[in-house]
């Protein structure tokens, strides 16, 4: 996203049809800083002002970081009066078992790549 002449680099941006808003995530290493919550505000601020559509909802921002402190995520978001959430993720080694059918192999998601390049 640019603005005033400067790029910016949103993690994830996604608009929800339901909600009719735009969902911005933001993906952090490490544990939650209070300073995260700052730039959620500007990049809400800056997709609700260049992006979204008189007639949208309100951008919504998740922070995603590996660990959280309510603490810090509660003094950082108090006064913000955007939808703004903290969560944590969980990183795992093994695929969960309900969903190994409906996702392909890495080694299918290899040959598909090995594929389009050769075309």
């Amino acid at each position: 996203m640019k603005i005033a002449d400067q790029d910016f680099y949103l993690d994830l941006l996604f608009y929800h049809l339901k909600l009719r808003c735009f969902f911005v995530i933001d993906l952090k290493k490490g544990d939650f800083k209070p300073e995260y919550a700052g730039k959620m505000n500007f990049y809400c601020s800056a997709v609700d002002d260049l992006l979204k559509h008189p007639t949208d909802q309100q951008t919504i921002g998740l922070i995603l970081c590996e660990t959280k402190n309510m603490v810090f995520a509660e003094y950082a978001l108090r006064d913000i009066h955007k939808p703004i959430g903290v969560s944590e993720y969980e990183l795992t080694r093994a695929l969960p078992k309900n969903l190994k059918g409906s996702l392909p192999s890495i080694e299918e998601i290899e040959a598909e790549l090995s594929k389009e390049r050769k075309q």
